[in-house]
């Protein structure tokens, strides 16, 4: 019963955290129907803004995390408008281009910041017990701010003039610049929001396992894991993908091997590739 205890409160927890990385690369195929390869550095940005700010300049911890969410926002927004504006119909190029700038990032920390993992403020410090469990008060914070975030988005989306502006984009660019929407306003708002998304994903996923220049790489797989399962373009979906593929995780790690571990994201997107390519929430591709 214990071990049962154990895989719902480790599984659930891991869901959340799982849920918030891939929400932002969600919202930016969502509206602009683009492959952001990037998105692993902007979580890596967010979470060396964190560390520059706190450990290298020696300010406090919330100025920090106020460096660890502009840092991404702003390298995401200059990404849009210097790139991905000017090759916005080129899916092929967009994804070569954000790949390049990825590598080019991490390139950048490891030649400023070296390849050993470097430590970030928790967002709150201790352990708790539940369930016979110990868990850490800093991941039941994510946790509560994976779900804050989910709500906040979801409430952003539907009910404020620039979420209504968003989800129209998202149907269809052209018609909503008949509309009288600017299109280009929109997706920049969304790659700013995006950017800000990653760098919450890199602080939360900094202070649980540290900072290193490659820590974007992993979050990216699951991420498009994620997003291929629960539908391309769908926040619902990706939530609901977190949390399948958050519980199949934690099933392997506990009750198989410890070595499985990251193995869970790669045999279900071949598996939904292969059976349900849409998603469980997506629109049926068509020719």
């Amino acid at each position: 019963m214990a071990g049962i205890s154990q895989f719902v409160i480790q599984s659930t927890i891991r869901s959340g955290l799982y849920a918030l990385v891939a929400i932002g690369f969600t919202l930016i195929f969502g509206v602009g129907g683009v492959l952001n390869l990037a998105h692993g550095a902007s979580i890596v940005l967010g979470a060396y803004g964190v560390y520059l700010a706190t450990t290298v300049l020696g300010l406090t911890t919330g100025v920090g995390f106020v460096v660890g969410l502009l840092l991404p926002a702003a390298f995401s927004g200059l990404l849009y408008l210097g790139i991905i504006k000017r090759f916005d119909h080129e899916p092929i190029m967009v994804m070569i281009l954000t790949l390049v700038t990825s590598i080019a990032v991490e390139l950048l920390v490891l030649n400023t910041a070296g390849s050993q993992p470097v430590a970030i403020p928790q967002f709150v410090p201790g352990n708790v017990t539940l369930g016979g469990t110990n868990v850490q008060y800093n991941l039941l914070a994510v946790f509560v701010l994976s779900w804050l975030i989910i709500v906040g988005l979801f409430l952003f989306v539907n009910y404020t003039k620039t979420g209504k502006a968003i989800l129209a984009v998202s149907m269809s660019d052209k018609g909503a610049s008949l509309v009288g929407i600017d299109s280009d306003r929109i997706n920049l708002i969304t790659w700013i929001i995006a950017g800000v998304l990653a760098g919450i994903a890199g602080i939360a996923l900094g202070s649980q396992l540290g900072a290193t220049f490659s820590m974007g790489r992993t979050p990216l797989i699951l991420s498009f894991s994620i997003v291929v399962l629960g539908g391309i373009g769908s926040i619902r979906g990706s939530v609901v993908g977190a949390y399948i593929i958050g519980f199949i995780e934690v099933g392997f790690v506990q009750f198989i091997s410890n070595d499985l571990t990251g193995i869970a994201p790669l045999l279900v997107l071949v598996g939904v590739l292969l059976v349900k390519p849409e998603g469980l929430f997506g629109r049926e591709l068509a020719e």
